[in-house]
């Protein structure tokens, strides 16, 4: 079983990203990005996971958010892949509906070793304050392939922007939340006949 911490440091000519992550955390949160939506959205993650995250990046925001986004993703997947370790005895699996208000969200996930996302979301409009909406789909997708999971993101009811993407980060946090916990049950055996995840 793992230590379920990790620090993970990402750098490229485009970014420098650093993460620091506990999964047997108590919601906290502290954010240097230079992106203040995306750092509302994570914190809805360490908050509603039970998480503890710290994230410091740096990138080419003169050009716009693209780059910085996705290496957060990126480098957030390295960190929940190196804290979840072997996996040995975790749920393995984990689901969440969140509403606010006219909103609501599904998210599932499993740490299956496969990184696949599904995100089937459409938003009313294309950018919630100067925040570009289509960078949400590039985040996840960073932190999937790093992380090695599956994940399904349904939006499945909404009008306002700003509630669609809060119910998604915080319906992702809850549904951790559960995949990460320890089965004691499962006396050190993973959640698959095959032996490996």
């Amino acid at each position: 079983m793992s230590n379920y911490t990790a620090t993970v440091y990402r750098e490229t000519l485009e970014t420098r990203v650093e993460v620091d992550l506990n999964l047997s955390g108590e919601g906290h949160f502290t954010a240097e990005t230079g992106l203040p939506f995306l750092e509302h959205m994570l914190a809805q993650v360490a908050r509603h996971g039970l998480l503890d995250l710290t994230v410091k990046a740096s990138g080419d925001l003169h050009i716009d958010a693209h780059h910085t986004v996705e290496d957060i993703g990126i480098t957030l997947g390295q960190a929940l892949q190196q804290a979840l370790g072997d996996k040995t005895g975790l749920q393995r699996y984990g689901y969440a509906y969140v509403p606010l208000d006219e909103a609501l969200s599904r998210v599932v996930l499993d740490l299956s070793g496969r990184p696949s996302l599904h995100y089937r979301v459409n938003y009313p409009r294309a950018r919630i304050g100067d925040f570009d909406v289509d960078l949400f789909q590039e985040f996840f997708q960073g932190l999937v392939n790093h992380a090695a999971m599956t994940l399904h993101i349904d939006n499945l009811h909404g009008r306002n922007a700003h509630h669609i993407a809060e119910t998604i980060f915080k319906a992702f946090g809850r549904a951790l939340r559960v995949a990460v916990e320890y089965d004691p049950r499962r006396k050190g055996q993973l959640a698959s006949t095959k032996g490996m995840l």
